[in-house]
């Protein structure tokens, strides 16, 4: 029998519980990558909604020219974010949330405000755990 916990659906069998991956698994590992809710947080905050790549890259700390470039590809082709290209000289290109992107924030503010709020405890059970582990014969 078909179940569903926390809106992910499963199989109820006579082994127990089967879960298999899904279409949200890969959202899931895309705003899971370490830059995409850095990319997505800096087009929300911006003045216009817009940015430039290079001011998105200047306002990252950290991130490659490649990386960024990789993201934001991801987030176009995932429809979270647009690609506004003007033909002048020199070019210029900048990048903008969609409205499905947009709708995205107020889900990664809850996950982001249950990190915040359990980052201690999380860093301490992993401290114990790695204690652990360095400890076992």
């Amino acid at each position: 029998m078909e179940r569903q916990i926390y809106g992910r659906p499963y199989q109820e069998t006579e082994k127990g519980p089967v879960f298999r991956p899904c279409a949200p698994n890969g959202v899931l590992a895309r705003l899971g990558d370490k830059w995409t809710v850095l990319v997505m947080s800096h087009l929300a905050v911006a003045s216009s909604h817009r940015l430039r790549f290079s001011e998105m890259k200047a306002g990252i700390v950290g991130i490659t020219q490649r990386m960024l470039t990789v993201t934001l590809r991801n987030l176009e082709r995932d429809g979270l974010l647009t690609r506004h290209y003007f033909p002048e000289v020199p070019p210029r290109v900048e990048y903008e949330l969609t409205e499905m992107g947009a709708s995205m924030l107020p889900a990664l503010e809850g996950f982001t405000s249950w990190i915040r709020d359990n980052w201690p405890r999380i860093a301490e059970c992993r401290r114990r755990f790695d204690g652990k582990e360095n400890s076992v014969p």
